[in-house]
């Protein structure tokens, strides 16, 4: 059930991790899309209780960031680059809603705390599940927020990182609850 305090974070549903004819780090076999009703029912059940994070990358790169982006460097492109442009759904929902940009793969901190009005439960969905929603589910219980996790509106860099990331956050229970859409949803 959707509770009345609890805000949804959509985490980096962006250009660069769905279009797999251009991105290497778009998420395998089109799972990107299998998550589109999903974060769209989520999203418009969650009202004005919803936050939107973009991935960009550090201008410049400093400290390990350096090493990392030696091996993409095709992704070393300004923040308003069309890569890192939501998919045009999301865009769409995200409109009127707070949207946090960083360079970072873990969302949680003094930013998206703030964009969600300091609430202490969040409900998350995104991409990949494997890095930048595991290391904000993983982040958020460290400032005290119970994180509920929708399985099914997240999507890993394959099917097989998306359960081992799963299967890691579950590790977290009760500070992380894995769960589905049709959970959250269920009694509103």
């Amino acid at each position: 059930m959707i509770k009345e305090e609890e805000w949804l974070a959509v985490i980096d549903r962006q250009e660069v991790f769905a279009r797999s004819e251009w991105s290497r780090w778009a998420c395998a076999d089109g799972s990107y899309y299998q998550t589109d009703d999903n974060f769209t029912r989520l999203a418009r059940a969650y009202g004005d209780h919803v936050a939107y994070t973009r991935y960009v990358a550090p201008q410049p790169p400093k400290g390990a960031w350096v090493e990392y982006m030696k091996d993409w460097p095709e992704f070393l492109v300004a923040p308003d680059d069309p890569m890192y442009d939501f998919t045009p759904e999301t865009a769409q929902l995200a409109q009127g809603h707070p949207v946090v940009s960083l360079s970072t793969y873990g969302k949680w901190g003094p930013e998206l705390q703030a964009a969600i009005g300091g609430a202490q439960q969040i409900a998350l969905c995104g991409v990949a599940t494997d890095d930048c929603v595991l290391q904000t589910a993983l982040s958020a219980p460290d400032q005290g927020i119970a994180v509920r996790l929708a399985s099914d509106a997240c999507a890993g860099s394959t099917p097989e990182n998306h359960q081992l990331a799963l299967k890691t956050m579950a590790l977290f229970t009760p500070l992380i609850t894995i769960t589905d859409t049709e959970s959250l949803l269920s009694s509103r």
